[in-house]
């Protein structure tokens, strides 16, 4: 892998599968990270197969902390990345109550969504400012934009990456890297199953192949944007009522979350 190389982490679903296809679209031979090997090898041929580019795939899962950088390390030893995408993330389950989500559940979030976003950026920093170059753009949520009721710890990790991104392009604003953050509202992706209503593609939750194709075009124009242009409408009225107001709108969607997702479970336990 001679040439700058993509790398994108929780690549296999979602918003880092159609950012993967995006950036082999434009002839970037990609690294490909995530957690399950079986799916990983599945996109990896279909990448190769469609846009004859080189591609390599880590397995690692990123609960595990401090200790699976050193493999993921030790595996992108000699490539040259151009391009981070910092995507893995884990959402709740479903809207839940702090006293509800298991601690288990809640050290994953944690370690998932700040933990490698952090480490993942510290180790490709080295060779980005050796050769004056780079792009590292962090997927991060509209839930930064308030705190949100009933998915407390997941929104308060996004306000974390919102800051990072910001302070970390100040940092290195002389070493020819980008820092992107990107904040999307809704997208139609396994992350949001908790709720048929973010299941069904619309004007306002596209799903992520539509919204990696737009968020793309953006890297190297904007340092901050929601990355689809309907979402950039939504963040805009979402920003006019005082904080207060965002927080007390944000739990009564994931009350209604809530509701949709109980009583799809009831429902099926009722069936069987």
């Amino acid at each position: 892998m001679g040439v700058d190389s993509g790398v994108v982490t929780g690549c296999t679903d979602g918003i880092g599968k159609a950012y993967a296809f995006e950036l082999a679209k434009r002839h970037m031979n990609i690294v490909l990270i995530s957690r399950n090997e079986e799916k990983l090898q599945r996109m990896a041929l279909e990448i190769e197969s469609k846009w004859s580019v080189r591609t390599k795939i880590i397995t690692a899962d990123f609960s595990r902390g401090q200790a699976i950088t050193y493999h993921i390390e030790s595996e992108l030893k000699g490539i040259p990345v151009g391009i981070l995408v910092n995507n893995v993330g884990k959402q709740y389950t479903y809207p839940m109550y702090l006293g509800e989500v298991s601690e288990q559940e809640l050290w994953d979030i944690i370690n998932i969504n700040i933990g490698a976003t952090t480490l993942m950026t510290k180790m490709m920093l080295p060779q980005m400012t050796q050769r004056k170059k780079g792009a590292i753009i962090n997927v991060s949520s509209s839930s930064e934009l308030q705190p949100l009721p009933l998915m407390t710890v997941y929104a308060a990790t996004k306000v974390f990456i919102k800051s990072f991104s910001e302070a970390l392009r100040v940092e290195y604003q002389g070493e020819g890297i980008t820092v992107q953050h990107l904040a999307p509202f809704f997208i139609n992706t396994k992350m949001n199953a908790f709720s048929h209503r973010l299941q069904e593609n619309s004007f306002l939750v596209p799903d992520a192949e539509t919204y990696a194709a737009s968020a793309i075009n953006t890297l190297g124009r904007v340092n901050r944007s929601t990355g689809y242009w309907a979402h950039g409408i939504q963040y805009f009225f979402t920003m006019i009522p005082p904080m207060w107001i965002r927080t007390y709108i944000g739990a009564i969607m994931n009350q209604i979350f809530r509701k949709d997702y109980l009583y799809n479970i009831k429902t099926q336990v009722s069936f069987l």
